[in-house]
C-alpha cells in the first residue's frame, strides 16, 4: 500500500499517545515498515538511525535473526495459556534467569505486560505487605519529583511531572516527594556540582521519612537516572544511600528500573552498579529487546512469604493480567539473554560509554547547550535560551522537537523531552553509527538554536 494512503488511514483512525492529535492530522507522519539493524525503513523505503530504541526497548537491534527464530518457534508451539490455574514453560524457564541474574536476594517474579503495570504491581504489593505483617497504618510513598512511574492511577499518584500528573490530580492518592538532584541545580555554581546536589536531595529525603516513618510503605525510586524527567543522572551512591534509609525508617526500596534495566547503564541492572538490592524491582522495556510486551516484578522471599498463609486468609495477591507469562513473548526474552551472553554485549559498552561522553563534553561548547548528562548508554543534551543565566527556552517553543525534526536531514530519528535532545540508541549500535548519530545531532541543535 502506499505511503499517503497509510498515512491518511494513520491519522483518520489512530489515537497516537503523548501527542497533540490536530497537529499530527495537519503533519505527513513517518510510515515505519520495517527494520534492520540500529535502522528503522520507512514506506518509502528511507533509513533511519532510531537514536531513542524504539522509546528506550531496542537492545541487539531490529530484526535480530535469533529473537526472530525463537519467536517463531515459539509461535508454533504455543500461542498463550493463561497463568490462572496454569504454569507454562516459557514463563517458568525465564522467571530462573531472571533471578539469576538480579540483584542477590530478588526471589520471586510476577510477571504483567508494561513498565506502569510492573510499577502498579509493585506498589500494590508493597501496601499489601504491610498489612499481613500487622502494620496497616503503614501505607504511605515516598517518590522524587521529576520521576515517571507510568500512567496508571497508583504510578501516576507517585510520579512527579505535572505536565503529565496535574490534569489528574484529583484522582490520585496523595505521596510524599522528595526533591530530585536536578531540583537544587539553580542553587549551584555553573558547572553543576553532582555531589552537593545528590547530598542536598538526600538531606531532605531522610529529613521526610523521619517526619512521615510510621506511616510509610515505601520509596520509589529510578535507580541511577530518572527518566521521562530529563535524563537526570544522581550522583555516585545515591541509591545506595537511599537504600540505608529504607533500612533505617523501615520501609521497602522499590526500584523503577523499567528504563535503565537491562545493560542500558552499563550494568545489566542500574542497582547493581552500586551493589544494591532493592526489596522490589520493576522491569519492562529492553527486557524482551524490544520485540513484544512484557513486565515482570521482582520481590525478596520475605516479601513474597507475607503473602502465604491459608485459603480463608485471603492473604492472596488479588492482582492479575489476562497475558501475564506470555509464552511467546518469555521466548523473544529468553532468546536475548542468550544474546548477552553469545555476543558478549556488556563487555562491548565501554568503549561506546566512553566515546558517547567524550562527544556530550564537546557539545557543552555549544551556545545553548546549557547541561549535558550521561551515564552508560544515555545521553542528554539540555537547550537553553541563556546559557549564563540557565534560563530556558519557553516550552510553547518546542526547541526540542524543532532539532528533532532538523536530524531528519541527517537519517536521524529522535524524540525530545520537553527541549531536553535524549540520546538512547540500540546497545548494538556501531560506533560508526554512535558517531553519525552525535554529528547529526549536534549540526541540528547547531541549525535551530543558531
Amino acid at each position: 500500500m502506499d505511503t499517503k494512503t497509510l498515512q491518511e488511514y494513520d491519522k483518520k483512525y489512530v489515537w497516537h499517545p503523548f501527542t497533540q492529535m490536530r497537529e499530527w492530522e495537519a503533519s505527513d507522519p513517518l510510515v515505519i515498515v520495517g527494520g534492520e539493524g540500529s535502522w528503522l525503513i520507512d514506506s518509502d523505503g528511507n533509513r533511519w538511525l532510531d537514536g531513542v530504541a524504539s522509546v528506550w526497548t531496542n537492545v541487539h537491534g531490529h530484526c535480530k535473526k535469533e529473537i526472530n527464530e525463537a519467536v517463531k518457534t515459539q509461535v508454533d508451539r504455543l500461542e498463550h495459556a493463561t497463568q490462572l490455574g496454569l504454569a507454562n514453560d516459557q514463563a517458568a524457564l525465564l522467571a530462573k534467569r531472571l533471578v539469576e541474574i538480579a540483584p542477590p536476594g530478588l526471589a520471586k517474579i510476577f510477571y504483567s505486560d508494561n513498565g506502569s503495570t510492573a510499577m502498579e504491581v509493585g506498589i500494590k504489593m508493597a501496601f499489601q505487605y504491610w498489612r499481613h505483617k500487622g502494620r496497616p497504618e503503614k501505607t504511605r510513598f515516598v517518590s522524587f519529583r521529576n520521576a515517571y512511574h507510568g500512567d496508571t492511577i497508583g504510578c501516576m499518584s507517585v510520579g512527579g511531572i505535572d505536565i503529565y500528573h496535574e490534569v489528574f490530580r484529583p484522582l490520585l492518592f496523595p505521596a510524599v516527594h522528595a526533591p530530585s538532584p536536578y531540583c537544587y541545580r539553580c542553587e549551584l555554581t555553573t558547572e553543576r556540582d553532582c555531589a552537593r546536589c545528590g547530598q542536598l536531595c538526600l538531606t531532605e529525603l531522610e529529613r521526610l521519612m523521619a517526619a512521615h516513618a510510621g506511616e510509610l510503605a515505601g520509596v520509589v525510586i529510578e535507580p541511577l537516572v530518572q527518566g521521562a524527567g530529563g535524563m537526570i543522572v544522581q550522583p555516585a551512591g545515591f541509591v545506595r544511600r537511599v537504600r540505608e534509609l529504607c533500612d533505617r525508617y523501615d520501609c521497602l526500596m522499590i526500584a523503577d528500573e523499567v528504563a535503565v534495566g537491562f545493560g542500558r547503564t552499563g550494568t545489566m541492572f542500574a542497582c547493581g552498579r552500586e551493589g544494591v538490592t532493592p526489596d522490589i524491582m520493576a522491569l519492562s522495556k529492553g527486557i524482551t529487546a524490544g520485540y513484544l510486551p512484557l513486565a515482570a516484578t521482582l520481590t525478596t522471599r520475605e516479601v513474597y512469604d507475607a503473602f502465604l498463609g491459608e485459603y480463608q486468609e485471603l492473604k492472596t495477591f488479588f492482582h492479575g493480567h489476562t497475558f501475564t507469562g506470555n509464552p511467546i513473548a518469555c521466548a523473544a526474552a529468553l532468546a536475548s539473554l542468550d544474546l548477552f551472553e553469545k555476543e558478549r554485549l556488556l563487555d562491548a559498552l565501554p568503549a561506546k560509554v566512553a566515546y558517547l561522553e567524550e562527544r556530550l563534553a564537546r557539545m557543552k561548547s555549544l551556545e545553548h547547550v546549557g547541561d549535558v548528562r550521561h551515564c552508560g548508554m544515555i545521553g542528554a543534551v539540555e537547550l537553553v535560551r541563556d546559557r549564563e543565566t540557565r534560563e530556558p527556552y519557553p516550552w510553547e517553543e518546542r526547541v526540542g522537537v524543532e532539532v528533532c525534526l532538523e536530524a531528519r536531514k541527517h537519517g536521524l530519528f529522535l524524540r525530545p523531552l520537553g527541549n531536553v535532545i535524549v540520546i538512547f540508541p540500540p546497545l548494538a549500535i556501531t560506533m560508526e553509527e554512535l558517531a553519525l548519530l552525535m554529528d547529526g545531532i549536534a549540526a541540528s541543535i547547531s541549525a535551530v538554536t543558531g
